[in-house]
């Protein structure tokens, strides 16, 4: 496993060395590294298939509604926000991290400015063989709140789609379990508040960790997975992969792999780049992780005409799409909780 590893290392290496060779070669080169990668030998597609369109499009009709008024940080809407995320994850048999009642709760004097008190919602899988192993799914569920003309930011998008898509994954898991393979390492479901006014949430779990950092396996981070952006009209068969290479050449490779397997997404790199203006790197909740030297993977779909605009709205979500990606996720974190070995942290 370990002499694999740095070979596979080796191999990103010579990726990034193009004055050795032409875009074809590197393609190869990379093929190679990803196709070497040794996944598990149980196959999770039973569990994936149980993330359907008709449950996706359900829960964010649902969730993106003008009855839950934005689901602005610490106002009304939010608070209806987190006891419908928390009575999903009651029905289908996912608990509380002890002592919590799902609420990790975040006083007033935490935040700038005139913010209410707030919480994240926090749902805990135990792992059967490595259980002090964890695995953050993240996913902000705040939103805008309302206008002064009283129309309302729905978020169906922001982060409606990642929030929703992060439910449909635990249940998965939640299956699984109960079948008699759950994972092998513990999975914390994190939904996070205060995104949008600083990464608040992630930033207060991170100083208040549920279970220590020093445990904590990655995070993958999901922000926006129900769109299409303008680069992508004519290919919409992509999803925006930010981090995964930054702090775990392994991470990277596993979700290459994994996506070759199953997906058969074009993986987009073009916002991981150290020189991306638009810094999304830093502007998303995985980063308070990655900051803690937590390998992270920040899943994205891009900015689009209605980003931050109350037209953002449920009818506007590519289903099929939401639902392909969600399995993605899926499928990593079941790779990264099944494997023999932690994944290694080498940069």
């Amino acid at each position: 496993m370990r002499i694999f590893f740095w070979r596979s290392i080796f191999f990103l290496l010579v990726i990034g060395c193009k004055t050795l060779n032409t875009d074809e070669e590197n393609q190869k080169i990379a093929k190679t590294a990803v196709s070497n990668v040794k996944l598990e030998a149980i196959n999770p597609t039973l569990y994936a298939n149980t993330i359907t369109e008709k449950e996706l499009k359900k829960t964010l009709y649902e969730f993106a509604n003008n009855e839950m008024e934005g689901r602005e940080t610490g106002e009304f809407g939010q608070k209806k926000a987190a006891a419908y995320l928390k009575a999903f994850y009651e029905n289908v048999g996912i608990p509380s991290p002890a002592g919590l009642d799902y609420y990790q709760y975040i006083p007033k004097e935490f935040f700038s400015g005139a913010i209410k008190k707030s919480e994240n919602v926090v749902a805990f899988l135990e792992g059967t063989t490595h259980p002090d192993e964890i695995i953050v799914l993240s996913a902000h569920y705040d939103h805008l709140g309302v206008n002064t003309n009283d129309e309302v930011f729905n978020g169906a998008d922001d982060n409606g789609s990642g929030s929703m898509s992060m439910l449909q994954i635990a249940e998965a898991f939640a299956k699984a379990k109960k079948e008699g393979v759950g994972p092998k390492r513990s999975i914390l479901f994190l939904h996070v508040t205060g995104e949008e006014k600083g990464l608040y949430g992630s930033r207060y779990y991170t100083e208040n960790p549920l279970y220590p950092l020093k445990n904590t396996v990655c995070n993958l981070n999901v922000d926006m997975i129900g769109r299409v952006d303008k680069e992508h009209e004519s290919a919409p068969n992509y999803i925006y992969i930010i981090g995964s290479n930054r702090l775990s050449d392994e991470l990277h490779l596993i979700n290459e792999a994994v996506n070759e397997k199953y997906t058969l997404f074009n993986l987009d790199y073009k916002y991981n780049k150290e020189s991306d203006p638009n810094r999304f790197y830093y502007r998303s909740d995985h980063y308070n992780f990655a900051k803690n030297n937590i390998p992270i993977i920040f899943y994205f779909n891009g900015v689009h005409s209605d980003y931050h605009k109350v037209s953002d709205v449920a009818e506007k979500i590519n289903y099929n799409l939401l639902t392909k990606r969600s399995k993605l996720i899926f499928y990593t974190a079941w790779e990264i909780a099944n494997r023999k070995n932690r994944i290694l942290l080498n940069k």
